[in-house]
């Protein structure tokens, strides 16, 4: 006698879980504020290495002073935000969420530092890239150890 075959779960599926769950919201709040702090540092913050005379840092003076440790907030709360997002009471965490998030963090890795190493003769092509320098190689390790995460969770 053969075997029925399973039914696959639905990741929307109520009786998988919750979809919006406060650990899910809190992921999501988290990635944001990561790219929005990343993003105003950069643009409205920072002050441009490159202009003569250098102008004043913007405010808050608080985020001024802490320079290049931005980018280490921001990019901390997307990975926190990331790896939260890999337990199973979010979509991303059960069923075939934890692939795409597996292989998006991956692919996102490799991708940032291919582009770190493609552009590397000229870095200040790219904002973010010509504030990091080396550190771009971080980042990307740091997305392709989040891909690990999801990784646990693969069945």
């Amino acid at each position: 006698m053969s075997k029925t075959k399973a039914k696959q779960a639905d990741v929307l599926d109520p009786g998988a879980g919750p979809t919006f769950s406060v650990r899910f919201l809190v992921a999501v709040l988290l990635v944001v504020v990561g790219i929005a702090w990343i993003a105003y540092y950069y643009a409205a913050v920072r002050v441009d290495p490159t202009a003569l005379p250098a102008p004043k840092a913007g405010s808050p003076a608080f985020m001024a002073d802490l320079k290049n440790w931005n980018y280490l907030i921001g990019f901390g709360a997307i990975m926190v935000g990331l790896m939260l997002s890999a337990h199973p009471d979010t979509p991303l965490g059960r069923g075939r969420g934890v692939v795409v998030g597996m292989l998006g963090c991956f692919i996102i890795g490799l991708l940032w530092i291919c582009t770190f190493y493609v552009i590397s003769d000229d870095i200040s092509r790219l904002p973010v890239f010509d504030d990091l320098a080396q550190k771009n190689l971080i980042v990307g390790i740091a997305f392709m150890a989040v891909g690990f995460t999801f990784a646990t969770r693969w069945e």
